[in-house]
């Protein structure tokens, strides 16, 4: 049975890969995801604020006591002695995986405005990392800001990055463009190597008690693979970069269904945190079961079977299946 599939130009042993998350902060815990199958690993990410941030500390003390005597500076050192001491251990971090596992290793770098946080794309290549995922989490709450502008921006950002570094860089999106399918067209004219559907807006809640806003994680469940679904399903075809499923990725029918949308891997975190790394494992037992019980030699041979590519009117599809979803109900 072949479950080899191809990412971003990275060939990989079969389509389940851990996406961004604390589990991979651990050598011990990617050696573990790896001894269980996963195929590649996606780190956590790499915060554009934690880059920026000793930058700000840095320009305070060089100007704090610029009025003071000359005697004072040298207290403080030349500005090439200042490390980000999270971005460097972040880098290290990726020279000691790629020594540990023979999995491709993908960096997270998550970060939205223009700026030299970007130049840590060139230092993740250069620690060893096999690819680059560009997490742009962005929610754009200015109202003089139009759609257009919004846009630009995750296309100024891949460029910048795609400029700089020669690995393969992925995009992870949200979908709440006014126009997800020209969005995704434009990226891939601009040369990314892979898109990420979807990222995961996690929504604050407040306290009745104490009246404060509260972070509020919830893991995903397989119904959210739906989003994703869709709109691998719409793309695949009509794009060169690979599609990677995320969101509600925890069974072996959520990859088979998202493989058939064309899917070319499918990434999860969910599952992992619930289950342990062992939920890959069973998952790829279950996977090659179905493919034989259902005459599938290999990944390729199911991928985008299920897809739009064949339908001359997709919009025209997808409001047919609303309509129908909703006559269901009597």
């Amino acid at each position: 049975m072949d479950l080899t599939t191809t990412y971003m130009g990275l060939s990989l042993k079969n389509p389940i890969v851990p996406s961004a998350s604390p589990l991979s902060g651990s050598v011990d815990m990617v050696k573990q995801l790896e001894d269980v199958g996963a195929a590649a690993i996606v780190l956590y990410s790499l915060f554009e604020e934690q880059i920026q941030h000793d930058a700000h500390e840095i320009d305070h003390f060089l100007t704090t006591f610029n009025e003071s005597y000359a005697e004072a500076l040298s207290y403080f050192p030349e500005p090439d002695e200042f490390h980000n001491m999270e971005a460097e251990e972040y880098l290290e971090h990726i020279a000691e995986l790629k020594k540990a596992v023979d999995i491709p290793v993908i960096a997270s770098l998550n970060g939205v405005s223009p700026g030299g946080w970007m130049k840590y794309a060139r230092k993740i290549e250069e620690a060893g990392a096999d690819g680059l995922e560009l997490n742009v989490y962005y929610i754009p709450t200015d109202p003089n800001l139009t759609g257009e502008q919004v846009e630009q921006i995750y296309l100024d950002d891949l460029k910048t990055v795609k400029s700089s570094v020669k690995i393969p860089v992925a995009m992870k999106l949200s979908p709440y463009f006014s126009s997800f399918a020209n969005m995704a067209h434009r990226l891939d004219k601009a040369g990314v190597d892979a898109l990420v559907l979807f990222n995961r807006f996690y929504q604050p809640d407040i306290d009745l008690e104490t009246l404060e806003v509260v972070p509020n994680l919830k893991l995903s469940n397989s119904y959210e693979i739906r989003l994703p679904l869709r709109w691998i399903a719409i793309l695949y075809g009509s794009v060169k970069a690979s599609l990677a499923a995320t969101s509600g990725v925890h069974t072996m029918e959520d990859v088979i269904k998202l493989i058939m949308a064309g899917a070319d891997v499918t990434m999860m975190a969910s599952a992992l945190i619930k289950e342990g790394p062992r939920v890959i494992s069973r998952i790829l037992e279950n996977l090659e079961n179905w493919m034989e019980e259902h005459e599938y030699d290999s990944i390729e041979l199911m991928k985008g079977s299920m897809s739009y590519q064949a339908v001359a009117e997709p919009a025209a599809l997808v409001r047919a299946n609303y309509i129908k979803t909703l006559q269901s109900v009597r």
